[in-house]
This record gives structure tokens, C-alpha cells and sequence, in this order.
């Protein structure tokens, strides 16, 4: 079957409320932005819905790019017919007939049901009555079937509308969430593992526009881990457009604070640093908050003590997706949306570096902020990480282009 139209559905959380226009304009915008490259496409906007009008444009390709589209529930691909009994008949049994194709795994018996919605009320024949007789013709017209209308196979979905009939069987779920930017912006915290770029999508989902930022530690990180977080970047841009990486040197921070202190304390201190830095592109950015990869417990720096101590450098909320979710959880949705295979590949951490024989799991937040008050170099030595920083724009596929520092 190719597909004449397809139908979108917006996601549940996109219809409630009082933002619902402002979320519909975002979530079309984002719908024609992915959908570019196709020129030949038609947009019909209705409460709710959205038709695509193909225009023999390819569905398949249409489908990757609309399954990536925050907001969006679901999608069906549809063939239309005239508004008269025996085109509908026809273009039905052409639908099962591809559906059972599509279905079909063994020599038995396919269960399906029509189930038909008159929303043109001026067509001769109501529901029921358009269930028995397209119903009919696609037993006589297609073999192997069966009627069951508890417990179908496939289920034969006819809109009788105003201008035209609507037919499908297949309903392709959507990424859901709210539609991008709608919920504020916000820092994406990013190493090269697997939980931050689990966290920056979920974060997209949740309608939050970002801002990657990955601290380096050249030369004792190699240029390869650098790249390996361009193209985490590049996964995340295939749902939020492109994103703006922000690559902070953290060589001469880690290096000094090393130096002056060398105690079971320096991952925490050394992650302070790495948030107030994020606070302060944050600042730059007009962004609201951090997000970060956190789940409670997997490491050292994890633990509830340590993401209160270390939380409380910044002034901005932290958001945390993983906070509760275990590591198969995580590890479902990164292979879902591409990133597990780039995480697993080897690279150095600048987190690793200089990394005491006993990290503390239960630090004090006072004696924290004590050895701090001593560093007092610490403050010029964040704002020179940020003058240095490159930013650098990330689209699908690859880097745009970069600027020398952040301001």
C-alpha cells in the first residue's frame, strides 16, 4: 500500500491546558523543520491533528524523521477515497490486503474487525451499517480472514469526514512529551558515558530546550573522547534540532585544586567547580537550570550526601531524569535512541583524573565549604574556564560551526 496522506497525532500532554495553541504552533514548527528535506508535502492543520498530504513523497523515510519529534503521540499512514460506498470498499480491502501482508507469519486464520466513524453526517449509511458492508467486501475480496471484534489482529480504522474517507490500519507511536523549548531552557551537564545523554533526552521530552557542556581535561584527555561527545550531541540533535555544545578546558582548575588539596574530598570540591562553571554558561545562555545524570547510589559522587553538597554550589534548580531509574532502565532508552553504542566506546574522563584512593560518599558540607574559602584563587580560575570555553554549534550528522570562547 503507498500511502496517500498521513495522519499525526498530537501527544495527550500537548491537548491539555491552557498553553494547548502555544503547544500545537511548537510542535508544528518542529514537524516542518524535520520534514525540510521533503518539498513536495502538504500541511492540513485540525484540532489536534495534523495531515500530511505525501504527494508521492516517501513514507518510510517520513516516518524516521516523524519518530523523532518531541510531542508528537502517534502517526498512521492513510489512504483516501471519494466519499461514495464503493470506493471506500475498494480502497478498504487494498489497506487489509497490505496489512495482512505486513501481518501474516504462519498459514492461519487473521482476526480483524472495521470500525467506522461518521463525522460527515450527510453520508447515506451510518457506522454500523458502513462496519457490515465494507466488512463484507474485504471477507469476500481478501482470504484467510476472520471477523472478531473483541480480539482482532488488525483492526480496519474508516473516517467518513467531510471532503473525503480516511482508511488505516497502523498506528506508529510517537516520542510523546511536550513539544521542544515549550518548558523553558536549560544546561545539560555531558560526559561521554551513558546515563547524561539518557538524561538530556529525557529532558527534551520534558520540553526543555539545551545546551550541552562537556568539561575536558587536554592533554590528559585525548581529542578522541572530545569527539565522542560531538556525536552523542549529534544523537540528541536528531529530536531537538541543533544544540549548542559548550567544551569547557578544566585542566588548570583540576590541576590547582589538586595541588592544594589531595584528600578524600576532591571529587566533590572538583564537582562543585564543574557546576558553578555550568551556572555560569547558564547565566550567559538564559538558561533556568542544570541537568544532570545522577542516579542515586551507582557511584561515589552519587550518593544523597554527596548531590546535596555538591548541589548546593549553584543557585539554579538541578534536575536529575535517572535519579531513581535503574541501569537497565537507562541502558533501554540509550540503545532506543542511539547513544549506548558512542557511551560504551573507550574514553578518558577528566572525572577519573587525580581520583583519591577513598572518594567520600558522606561529605560535610561546612568542612566542603571550609577548604574552599582557602582556594582563593578558585573563583578567577572558574571565570578563566569560561572565557576559554569553546562553543561549539552541533546539527545531526556532524558540527556546524565553533566560536574561540563563550564570551
Amino acid at each position: 500500500m503507498i500511502p496517500d496522506l498521513i495522519v499525526l497525532r498530537l501527544g495527550e500532554l500537548t491537548l491539555k491546558g491552557k498553553n494547548r495553541h502555544r503547544f500545537e504552533k511548537a510542535i508544528n514548527e518542529q514537524v516542518r523543520r524535520v520534514l525540510r528535506p521533503f518539498p513536495k508535502l502538504n500541511f492540513i492543520r485540525e484540532f489536534g491533528r495534523v495531515y500530511i498530504e505525501l504527494n508521492g513523497e516517501s513514507f518510510p523515510h517520513i516516518a524516521e524523521k516523524l519518530k523523532k519529534v518531541l510531542g508528537l503521540g502517534s502517526f498512521s499512514p492513510v489512504l483516501t477515497a471519494p466519499l461514495e460506498l464503493e470506493a471506500v470498499r475498494l480502497a478498504a480491502q487494498e489497506a487489509m490486503q497490505a496489512a495482512v501482508t505486513d501481518y501474516r507469519t504462519k498459514e492461519t486464520e487473521i482476526k480483524f474487525k472495521v470500525t467506522v466513524r461518521r463525522v460527515n453526517k450527510s453520508f447515506p449509511y451510518d457506522s454500523q451499517q458502513m462496519n457490515k458492508l465494507v466488512g463484507g467486501s474485504i471477507l469476500r475480496a481478501v482470504p484467510g480472514l476472520k471477523v472478531d471484534v473483541n480480539n482482532p489482529d488488525i483492526e480496519l480504522k474508516i473516517e467518513l469526514r467531510d471532503e473525503r474517507a480516511l482508511i488505516f490500519s497502523q498506528v506508529v507511536e510517537g516520542t510523546g512529551g511536550f513539544p521542544l523549548g515549550t518548558n523553558g531552557k536549560a544546561m545539560l551537564m555531558l560526559s561521554g558515558g551513558i546515563d547524561s545523554p539518557v538524561a538530556g533526552f529525557l529532558a527534551l521530552r520534558q520540553g526543555l530546550k539545551l545546551e550541552a557542556v562537556h568539561f575536558h581535561s587536554y592533554p590528559y584527555t585525548s581529542e578522541r573522547s572530545q569527539q565522542k561527545v560531538k556525536e552523542l550531541v549529534g544523537k540528541l540533535s536528531a529530536y531537538a534540532g541543533d544544540i549548542k555544545l559548550h567544551m569547557v578546558p578544566f585542566t588548570s582548575v583540576q590541576t590547582k585544586v589538586h595541588q592544594a588539596y589531595k584528600q578524600n574530598l576532591l571529587i566533590t570540591i572538583l564537582r562543585r567547580a564543574m557546576f558553578r562553571i555550568t551556572e555560569k554558561l547558564a547565566d550567559g545562555s538564559g538558561a533556568s537550570a542544570i541537568v544532570t545524570g545522577e542516579s542515586l547510589g551507582q557511584v561515589a559522587s552519587q550518593t544523597l550526601a554527596s548531590m546535596n553538597a555538591i548541589g548546593r554550589a549553584v543557585g539554579i534548580p538541578v534536575i536529575q531524569p535517572l535519579i531513581c531509574m535503574e541501569k537497565q532502565q537507562i541502558i533501554r532508552i540509550a540503545e532506543m535512541i542511539d547513544t549506548f553504542d558512542i557511551s560504551i566506546q573507550p574514553h578518558e574522563d577528566c572525572c577519573t583524573l587525580f581520583l583519591p584512593p577513598s572518594p567520600s560518599t558522606n561529605p560535610n558540607l561546612r568542612v566542603v565549604e571550609s577548604i574552599e574559602s582557602k582556594m582563593e584563587w578558585l573563583e578567577a580560575e572558574l571565570d578563566e574556564a569560561v572565557k576559554q570555553t569553546e562553543t561549539i554549534w552541533i546539527q545531526e550528522g556532524g558540527q556546524r560551526h565553533s566560536h574561540a570562547s563563550f564570551f
